[in-house]
């Protein structure tokens, strides 16, 4: 059986072309009528394959890659095989990019699951919503009452769409995702699997009553070019709404609190904690398992190292990692330090025979 693909194959292009689409230089132009039908890794790739080089760590794979053409910077040129086309560009990974973006257009936002162009039989659409042309409805989605969607969204098998929630244009809300008290933009991309808009945790805690619930009166807005990975979490805000900036990009398995501002072009790796009422900046970077706790503020373009517990402000630009995290420069030093301690107490004679 042929290895099955989920995506249109790319057409065959000479090396010639390829280099013009990449914008690339090709060393020997004698190879210039050699054909490529794929895309590869380097330890993936076959002659008829083009892949990449960018990293020395993958040297080895290089050396021994089977690829007939190869992006590659002039620094690491000379490292290519000889029976390997050279494609120069001054960033290989960032043309390799543009050619799959070219190739792979189908693979940049999901598509319809069941191939459906319009409204599925089995869709409940309340009659007081109103969609666009174009809107594309699984089957066994709900839309509620007043409900508006805008031209080219697709609304994913079985989601549920809450009333009064505003969708723009050439969105995509995934399988499963649950949406509620939300106004979002355009060119949105949701993920299957998110709930969005439900209640924060908002409580009075141990009072003579229990646990006292906090009404969250709140919304969750998303603006234009944001996308929320699989299976992540968007709480609305108890009195401020909750806002995700333009061109925020959201991992998988993201939980935002409530009240949460996240500004503008920001990304957030998978499996992050975000407690209510933080106030991130613009451009900011956090990694997996970043955890945030409630009322802080995380400066513009501050990057936070993956799996650090941030308890304090961090300011504009700042880089910080750790448990507790600190700036990176300081946590290293103390990381080195306890090193040395533990060698220096493993060498001390003294400490022979001690547990």
């Amino acid at each position: 059986m042929a290895q099955p693909t989920f995506f249109t194959k790319p057409p065959a292009t000479a090396l010639a072309d390829i280099a013009t689409l990449t914008k690339a230089q090709l060393v020997d132009p004698t190879r210039g009528g050699h054909v490529i039908t794929g895309l590869a890794s380097l330890d993936e790739a076959g002659p008829m394959h083009l892949t990449f080089f960018d990293n020395l760590k993958y040297a080895d794979q290089l050396n021994a890659t089977k690829a007939g053409a190869c992006l590659v910077s002039p620094r690491f040129e000379a490292e290519v095989p000889a029976h390997v086309a050279v494609l120069r560009a001054k960033q290989p990974f960032r043309a390799f990019v543009g050619i799959a973006r070219e190739w792979h257009g189908d693979a940049l936002r999901p598509q319809s699951w069941t191939g459906n162009d319009g409204i599925a039989p089995s869709a409940i659409i309340d009659p007081t919503a109103r969609l666009e042309d174009g809107v594309i409805v699984e089957p066994l989605a709900v839309i509620g009452a007043d409900v508006e969607i805008g031209s080219g969204t697709v609304v994913g098998v079985g989601a549920v769409i809450g009333p009064g929630v505003k969708i723009g244009r050439d969105c995509n809300v995934g399988a499963r995702t649950a949406i509620q008290c939300a106004l979002i933009g355009n060119n949105v991309l949701i993920h299957p699997g998110c709930s969005i808009g439900q209640d924060g945790y908002g409580f009075i805690f141990f009072g003579p009553e229990g646990h006292l619930k906090v009404p969250q009166t709140g919304r969750v807005l998303i603006q234009n070019d944001v996308e929320v990975g699989a299976n992540t979490t968007i709480d609305r805000g108890s009195l401020r709404d909750t806002v995700i900036g333009e061109g925020t990009k959201i991992d998988n398995q993201v939980q935002i609190g409530h009240n949460v501002t996240i500004g503008r072009h920001c990304l957030l790796a998978a499996q992050i904690g975000l407690a209510g009422s933080l106030t991130i900046g613009d451009n900011v970077a956090l990694g997996a398992k970043v955890g945030i706790n409630n009322h802080l503020k995380i400066g513009d373009g501050a990057q936070v190292t993956a799996m650090s517990a941030v308890k304090d402000d961090i300011p504009p630009g700042g880089r910080w990692g750790g448990h507790f995290a600190k700036p990176t420069k300081q946590w290293f030093k103390e990381i080195i330090a306890v090193e040395r301690l533990v060698r220096d107490s493993k060498a001390d004679p003294k400490d022979e025979g001690r547990e």
